[in-house]
């Protein structure tokens, strides 16, 4: 099968308005809209992102949840936590603090 028998074959899909047509329009989806190809790539995957990104913030607002309900019902642990996290000392009292 040579060019020719091909081409044969292809020159009246593209005389056909119909097919013309629809090749035409096919291109334009794809390439020029604003809507296009590339666009619905780049937005599903923003989509995926920020859903990972809503899955994480809502366990770390879990997370922080059950902690300050653990630092609400014992003073004890207030104390353990402003120690730990800022740094907090009593009098007469040296803070070392060990890097990682």
């Amino acid at each position: 099968m040579g060019f020719k028998d091909k081409f044969r074959y292809i020159l009246p899909l593209l005389r056909n308005k119909y097919s013309l047509t629809f090749i035409v329009f096919f291109v334009w989806v794809i390439f020029f809209d604003s809507n296009n190809l590339f666009n619905r790539i780049q937005n599903l995957n923003r989509v995926h992102t920020l859903e990972k990104e809503i899955i994480f913030y809502n366990e770390k607002i879990k997370n922080d949840r059950a902690q300050l309900e653990e630092l609400k019902s014992n003073p004890a642990n207030l104390e353990k936590f402003a120690r730990e996290n800022f740094l907090m000392k009593k009098e007469n009292e040296d803070i070392f603090i060990v890097g990682d």
